[in-house]
């Protein structure tokens, strides 16, 4: 071939960007677009962590070093399935990667889980972050709130409803988000583990966190506190879980604050069996669980119900299917052999690849993704021999389709005009940014129309 390889990557979050950025370092000339259906880019990073993880928010600044690179170029506001559909892409294109993540919350299924005031995880993390396509409004009327998880994600979510609103006065959050905050009921936050403290899937740093705060006790209920051998192995083999459970212990035995005026407990070997109630959610159900010796646990068949008034699930996320590509409903991913996606009878649809979370779930923290992407840019490397080339490889073939169709898109110096514009919303409030929420204002001011 002796033009660039023309590369189209579905998903500009971490994964779509970390792949794109190994494609660039190869001895392979590139030239990559990187679509997505946001105005803006940058995916998980902007719309789904919370809003005061400074240190994880500044994965933005080697994201967007990534993004400057002349091989790459961004399109914005482009529907895959909508806008544009594979035969196009594959027209345009000598190899298509999807990096499209997980969006939607994983389901639960215990009676009343569908009651008024129960809600999913990331229904709460998008209104909280500015998601475009989420409802600006969220009740909070609630003062006992359950959240079921032991996650990183479980901790975002109570740690942001403990939070008192002006704390996060210094943080990019909207306007409606600041004022949902300030209002809230909420007075104790319970955090509800199926398994053991060794057991928890959060990091050190998200738990540390939640001490952060200064007019929110964090109480460790004793009941539940149990180490069994295989629990004790793992402490003394993984840094990450001796910290973890140190911390936990510590909290355990500190003197208790008496004069704050929201609590955060957290409640292990407590696994979810009903939300209880009538029109909305007024109590929550769990069973106890009991360690089994090789860090799995049972039940003991006692029950225990806690008042609450909102429950969050927070039990993982769900890849939603793509058009025109095979999907694993069960596990929630694109069939696929290191990266090559796999067609309906397990043959590698040819330049095609994935990468992420829709290539292996939703696990593992965001730096993972790397390892995700170096394996499949390496796979269609191998590739290239049998690749075919696009009918219409040149780099303004696709900007005319997309203006046939009359695509509103983005470009990354649109993403500019926008970052720069809420920047200097920021400052005149005296944070660092505040965000714009409606999408149709972040296309607007992207486009630079009036």
């Amino acid at each position: 071939m002796t033009r660039p390889l023309r590369v189209a990557i579905v998903g500009a979050g971490p994964a779509g960007v970390y792949a794109a950025d190994i494609l660039t370092k190869s001895e392979t000339q590139v030239d990559i677009d990187l679509l997505d259906r946001m105005p803006a880019p940058y995916g998980l990073i902007r719309y789904g962590v919370a809003p005061d993880h400074p240190r994880i928010k500044g994965i933005i600044s080697a994201l967007h070093r990534i993004m400057e690179k002349p091989e790459l170029r961004f399109l914005g506001q482009v529907e895959y399935g909508v806008d544009i559909k594979l035969d196009d892409l594959r027209r345009h294109y000598d190899a298509v990667i999807f990096a499209t993540g997980a969006d939607q919350d994983r389901g639960l299924d215990i009676p009343g889980i569908d009651l008024e005031h129960s809600h999913g995880a990331a229904e709460f993390v998008y209104w909280y972050d500015g998601y475009p396509e989420s409802p600006r409004d969220w009740t909070l009327d609630a003062q006992q709130v359950a959240v079921i998880g032991a996650g990183n994600v479980a901790l975002d979510v109570a740690r942001v409803l403990a939070k008192q609103a002006d704390d996060l006065l210094r943080t990019e959050i909207p306007d409606n988000v600041y004022e949902g905050l300030r209002d809230s009921q909420v007075t104790d936050v319970h955090l509800f583990a199926r398994r053991g403290p060794a057991q928890a899937k959060f990091t050190p740093l998200e738990l540390r966190e939640l001490d952060h705060q200064d007019d929110v006790e964090i109480i460790v209920h004793p009941e539940g506190f149990e180490l069994d051998e295989a629990s004790e192995q793992d402490i003394a083999s993984n840094n990450q879980t001796k910290s973890i459970v140190k911390t936990l212990q510590d909290w355990a035995l500190r003197d208790p604050k008496h004069d704050t005026s929201r609590r955060l407990h957290l409640h292990f070997l407590r696994s979810p069996v009903a939300v209880e109630g009538t029109e909305r959610v007024e109590a929550f159900k769990t069973e106890v669980m009991e360690l089994t010796g090789d860090g799995n646990v049972r039940g003991t068949g006692e029950y225990e119900t806690w008042p609450a008034q909102q429950v969050y699930r927070a039990v993982g996320y769900l890849s939603s299917p793509v058009t025109d590509i095979p999907f694993d409903n069960a596990a929630g991913t694109v069939p696929n052999d290191g990266g090559r996606v796999l067609d309906l009878d397990g043959e590698r649809l040819a330049g095609v690849y994935t990468t992420g979370w829709i290539k292996r779930g939703p696990v593992g923290l965001i730096g993972h993704t790397k390892g995700d992407a170096l394996e499949t840019i390496n796979n269609l490397l191998e590739d290239l021999d049998s690749l075919g080339e696009a009918e219409a490889p040149e780099r303004e073939s696709i900007i005319t389709l997309l203006e046939e169709r009359d695509v509103s898109y983005t470009t990354w110096e649109g993403w500019g005009r926008l970052d720069a514009h809420e920047r200097a919303l920021g400052e005149e409030r005296g944070r660092e940014r505040l965000k714009v929420v409606e999408r149709a204002d972040m296309v607007r001011i992207s486009r630079g129309e009036s």
